[in-house]
């Protein structure tokens, strides 16, 4: 899978420069940016701000707030200059993201108060791509980035946004900038970066709709897996939750979830849920490892932190598990996160735990 990472954040810079370049001699201040309320120079400001704020957050590890500083020009900068900036600290979040571990996250308030460096590079490219939109609107300039571009920002970033005709059309509209047949018109947005849920000794990683589509396809998601994974069941969620993203009715904190084990950073199975919650508050969940993980705890470790996690959500009543009758090891998982047996018939048996 190719990762969304620093040569994408240069591609879509790139994209950006060459788009503006021919205004250089205007006067941006005095052309508004599409429909924002900021006119062209600030808006090329803000994505220069953006660019470096989330280089900095992410090198820097914060973990309750954005790094306290801002961009500011020099005095007399031109619009030249002020591309220049932005082609700077466009390169400072490509090579930062490059540099870092997947596993480190950093803050960002949408939605869960963080994101590693594939949702960095996702914000970067995403207030690239969108801002220049924007400003060559209001210059009256051609832009069209690529439409790989587009597509692994929804795919990554907009996870709850089913695919539309076209990458680039479905991202302006969810975005508030422009109108897709049959969908009725966005007027408040935000992007979602994956859900993290921390357990004793491994976190529960959510896996982006992206992610999914290469595990479905063969591939490792993204994640370094510990010998014979990702396992069969892990490749079914992940097909599961890519359907669920085409159709437009993925929730991505009801989705699957890498186990990745902390001490060395693999990936040794999935869990998650079949689906929301219905309208009794009723969700099922499901999980596998690979065999080398087997025997250590890990599952019942991992059950008890989702399960911890849904059973303080207001839409979540009670978790639910069927486990073939055979699996005695899967039982013995769910008994010990605090699951009991509610039913049992020829397709398996029902395991049942109610919220607090």
């Amino acid at each position: 899978m190719r990762e969304l990472g620093g040569d994408r954040i240069t591609e879509a810079v790139a994209g950006c420069v060459a788009a503006l370049r021919p205004a250089v001699a205007r006067d941006w201040t005095e052309v508004r940016a599409g429909g924002l309320d900021w006119n062209c120079h600030e808006t090329a400001v803000h994505v220069a701000d953006d660019l470096v704020a989330y280089a900095a957050n992410l090198a820097g590890r914060a973990q309750d707030a954005y790094v306290p500083f801002e961009l500011r020009l020099d005095d007399g900068t031109d619009n030249s200059g002020l591309l220049h900036v932005i082609e700077t600290t466009g390169a400072l979040l490509a090579a930062t993201v490059r540099t870092t571990s997947r596993h480190v996250r950093a803050f960002h308030p949408y939605p869960f108060r963080s994101a590693d460096r594939v949702g960095f590079a996702g914000m970067g490219i995403a207030e690239v791509l969108l801002h220049t939109h924007d400003m060559t609107q209001g210059l009256g300039l051609p832009y069209q980035p690529a439409e790989e571009l587009a597509e692994s920002v929804l795919a990554h970033l907009f996870p709850h946004v089913q695919p539309g005709p076209t990458p680039w059309q479905t991202l302006l509209w969810a975005t508030g900038r422009g109108e897709l047949p049959g969908r009725a018109p966005v007027t408040q947005w935000r992007w979602n970066n994956n859900l993290v849920i921390p357990a004793e000794r491994l976190d529960l990683v959510g896996i982006r709709p992206a992610e999914a589509r290469d595990l479905r396809l063969g591939g490792d998601g993204g994640f370094e897996w510990t010998d014979g994974g990702p396992y069969e069941g892990t490749r079914d969620a992940a097909g599961f939750l890519l359907k669920a993203y085409e159709g437009g009715v993925h929730r991505p904190e009801f989705g699957v979830f890498a186990l990745v084990r902390r001490e060395d950073g693999r990936a040794i199975g999935g869990m998650g849920f079949h689906s929301v919650p219905d309208e009794d508050g009723r969700v099922e969940i499901g999980y596998d490892l690979t065999e080398a993980a087997r025997g250590n705890g890990y599952a019942t470790e991992a059950l008890r932190a989702l399960a911890d996690w849904a059973s303080a959500r207001d839409d979540v009543r009670s978790l639910f598990a069927t486990i073939e009758a055979a699996n005695t090891p899967s039982q013995a998982v769910v008994t010990r996160a605090g699951f009991t047996k509610v039913s049992e018939d020829e397709e398996g048996l029902a395991f049942e735990l109610r919220a607090k």
